[in-house]
């Protein structure tokens, strides 16, 4: 029998499919499930920055007009954090002592806010690792690209030096120099870049003009962006990669690890299939390795990345030729 255990972020996981951050990992009952179905870890629900804000603007509004109280505005700012993070802490608590694979906390950042002080919160609650889910809006034009870039290195930085549990950011594609951004990122203190974070997207819809939710599930064709990203990186960074957003099959599974992944998250296709979905991809890929004589994943992961005796072209060719170009 194929062995399907991995090292990432200097945790050993029985199998490289991670559980991502989602409303599936926010409860120990389905935690169980996805532990029975055979994930190698889990990623609990991000603890959402955006959200205690909001909660707090909605609370002031419902307060009224506060005048100059700013004493009172600090403390209930300060109830409101507190009660949001005290609940999250709980999660981790409960699930450390439910589950055996390791558990690792999420935390959804779009400021450089100081997160290092419930990062150690997070630590203390038993996480085994730390996964700051970072976007900073490329769409504020009152900052240019390289403010923007230095949040994320100022967070990782200070969030690192406050906790001894590895730290990993899932990051976007939306950067100026993005294989620079990945690279100079996976010696910032970090163990571990998720590639990629999938986000909201608005759709229009045409016969009522007006702006709708497009699809919040990934299709089965979306793991092209991270599959070109690991393939191009995996060996010119100083951390782990992880695969994230289009895994829906084993066969996906098995790119990304051919491309140099550590691990590779799934959501969408327990949502869509069940948690199930997560039994079939470790068989799929014990199968595959067994068919090809393969004894464990460090026998063939990076084995199609740059770097390993393969062309660049392949990952770097960004326009049609052949398929869509003009024909002799």
């Amino acid at each position: 029998m194929p062995d399907l255990s991995v090292s990432y972020l200097g945790m050993e996981l029985k199998s490289p499919i991670i559980a991502g951050s989602s409303g599936l990992t926010n409860s120990i009952e389905s935690l169980r499930e996805i532990e029975k179905a055979g994930a190698g870890a889990v990623v609990l629900k991000s603890v959402f920055e955006e959200e205690i804000y909001l909660e707090y603007a909605e609370e002031m509004n419902k307060l009224g007009p506060m005048d100059n109280n700013l004493e009172f505005l600090d403390y209930y700012d300060y109830e409101i954090r507190q009660g949001n993070l005290k609940r999250y802490i709980q999660l981790v608590y409960d699930a450390k002592k439910a589950l055996t694979i390791p558990v690792i906390a999420s935390i959804n950042c779009v400021s450089n806010q100081e997160w290092s002080f419930f990062a150690k919160k997070l630590e203390e609650a038993g996480a085994d690792a730390i996964e700051l889910n970072m976007f900073i809006r490329p769409s504020d034009l009152s900052q240019n690209s390289r403010e923007n870039e230095s949040i994320y290195f100022d967070v990782a930085t200070r969030v690192a030096s406050n906790i001894k549990i590895p730290l990993s950011l899932k990051i976007s594609s939306y950067f100026s120099n993005l294989g620079g951004m990945i690279r100079d990122l996976s010696f910032a203190e970090i163990s571990g870049l998720v590639l990629f974070n999938k986000f909201y997207s608005p759709d229009i819809d045409v016969e009522n003009e007006k702006l709708i939710s497009a699809d919040v599930f990934s299709t089965d064709s979306d793991y092209t962006l991270p599959l070109r990203w690991i393939g191009i990186m995996a060996k010119r960074v100083n951390c782990d990669l992880a695969a994230s957003t289009g895994v829906h099959d084993w066969k996906t599974v098995v790119r990304m690890l051919l491309a140099g992944a550590s691990a590779v998250q799934v959501v969408s296709a327990m949502y869509i299939d069940g948690v199930g979905v997560l039994k079939e991809l470790n068989q799929g890929l014990s199968d595959w390795m067994k068919k090809r004589n393969y004894s464990s994943i460090a026998d063939f992961k990076g084995k199609l990345s740059i770097g390993n005796d393969v062309d660049p072209a392949a990952y770097m060719r960004v326009q049609f030729m052949r398929n869509f170009g003009e024909h002799d």
